[in-house]
């Protein structure tokens, strides 16, 4: 995957595939890597593009939800994108809460996964033993059903960003923004098709976080996968890839009405 990456003036991404836009927008522990299934699945009638979103390189004081939504309406311009369907995970699902807001003419659907914007047990709120690599190792496994869904190469590379003091600063400046930036007000002004597929075992954003999305989401439709944690593009891939497939078909013609 990382072979694949494109580096294109200030932007870095995946690109595979041809057809409507999917835009995958990551979270906050985000690896590109980690949705090879939804990329490999979706490619082949949508072209999926993954940018790697500026967590890091943010100066410190811009370092929050809407400075990150605005990197991807500037990507989207920069690509020329007439209309795309967002899939947010975590981080990237408020990301794409907020840049759905600002421009709701340029989104067809949305689909969130585990999305912050409304309550979050946040994993980037704190990391009190952030030198202990077994620490690290259980507090990654904590936001999948099975712990054993975090990779040898996941947890190390958590691990390298946690002891990185500029990354570490800025990963706790980007947690505490979600928590603060609630959307539960301006869920009603989303009128365009929203699918919420969640996992019935997220600790992160528990079950109730997706019941009261789909329940101020004038639009939306909710899809639970067993035995899965919060990321379930990664734990559950075929599940998920299955749901939105089917999903994606039955609104392929959907109008905005913002």
């Amino acid at each position: 995957m990382i072979s694949n990456l494109i580096h294109e003036k200030k932007y870095t991404y995946i690109e595979k595939g041809d057809g409507p836009v999917i835009l995958l927008l990551h979270g906050l522990f985000g690896a590109l890597s980690n949705f090879k299934d939804v990329i490999d699945h979706f490619s082949k009638d949508h072209k999926v593009v993954i940018p790697l979103l500026p967590i890091y390189t943010l100066p410190l004081f811009n370092t929050n939800v809407k400075s990150i939504a605005r990197f991807v309406d500037r990507f989207i311009e920069h690509k020329k994108y007439k209309k795309v369907n967002i899939i947010g995970n975590s981080l990237g699902g408020h990301v794409g809460l907020v840049y759905t807001l600002k421009n709701p003419d340029k989104v067809n659907t949305l689909i969130l996964t585990g999305s912050s914007g409304l309550y979050e047990n946040a994993m980037g709120g704190t990391f009190p033993r952030r030198e202990d690599y077994n620490y690290i190792k259980e507090k990654v496994g904590y936001t999948f059903y099975d712990p054993n869904t975090a990779t040898k190469e996941l947890v190390d590379e958590v691990y390298g960003i946690v002891n990185d003091k500029s990354k570490l600063i800025r990963i706790l400046a980007l947690a505490k923004s979600a928590i603060r930036h609630n959307m539960g007000k301006d869920l009603e002004k989303f009128k365009l098709p929203v699918c919420l597929i969640w996992g019935k075992n997220d600790t992160v954003t528990p079950p109730q976080v997706a019941e009261e999305f789909h329940y101020l989401l004038p639009k939306s439709d909710l899809y639970w996968i067993d035995k899965c944690g919060h990321a379930a593009m990664m734990e559950q891939p075929i599940e998920f890839n299955n749901i939105l497939d089917a999903w994606l078909k039955q609104n392929h013609n959907a109008v905005i009405t913002l």
